[in-house]
């Protein structure tokens, strides 16, 4: 059988065939976030700092509590940005690694709702959240029961002055699908005034 096998290997790499299984789409493991915790995001236009309770959005806290601990989010453009409604951002720089991580995770229940500094996963319906995020630039509590349930994972408790001013020049132009397929090679090129993240880091 194990001979057969090797020779059946053999003809499938002369007719350009793989031989090797397809390999389940699986995001890297989420750890367990602490009951509360900080993160320091050096943005280009200044410090930010965002503090997270997981009671809040237990499955948020420890999707976002294990993209921060990767370095995930460093290089990411804050790719949409509407005046007075949301900022949003959450796509790797390299397309490998955003796909590594596009695997979505169940719904949170709404507890702490989307009011101006609080920080959500973005979502495209029920249980699709995975990497994207958006910190509401205004009273978004009409956000609270869509059926996506945009459950806030936390608030920005330093630098909101600094968010306000991210560049919003291009408004909702970015193609996402362009960046899930080019990353910043996409972003550079075409929308080159972008803000973006320097370094998200636990706080000690």
């Amino acid at each position: 059988m194990k001979s057969l096998l090797v020779f059946l290997c053999a003809l499938a790499a002369l007719s350009s065939l793989s031989c090797t299984k397809p390999v389940p789409k699986v995001a890297p493991r989420n750890e367990v976030a602490p009951p509360v915790f900080r993160v320091n995001v050096d943005t280009t236009r200044g410090p930010v700092i965002i503090e997270v309770t997981r009671a809040n959005a237990p499955l948020g806290a420890d999707r976002f509590y294990s993209l921060v601990k990767s370095n995930f989010f460093d290089g990411a453009r804050f790719f949409r940005v509407v005046p007075g409604f949301i900022v949003q951002f959450g796509m790797n720089a390299d397309p490998k690694v955003h796909a590594a991580w596009d695997v979505p995770i169940k719904d949170d229940p709404v507890v702490l709702g989307n009011a101006r500094g609080t920080v959500t996963f973005a979502a495209s319906g029920v249980d699709t959240r995975t990497s994207q995020m958006f910190i509401n630039l205004g009273e978004n509590q009409r956000l609270d029961d869509r059926p996506q349930h945009f459950a806030a994972i936390g608030k920005v408790v330093s630098g909101m002055d600094y968010v306000d001013k991210l560049y919003s020049g291009d408004g909702e132009k970015p193609k996402q699908n362009l960046i899930e397929q080019e990353g910043n090679k996409y972003l550079e090129r075409e929308f080159p005034h972008l803000d973006y993240i320097r370094t998200a880091r636990l706080a000690e």
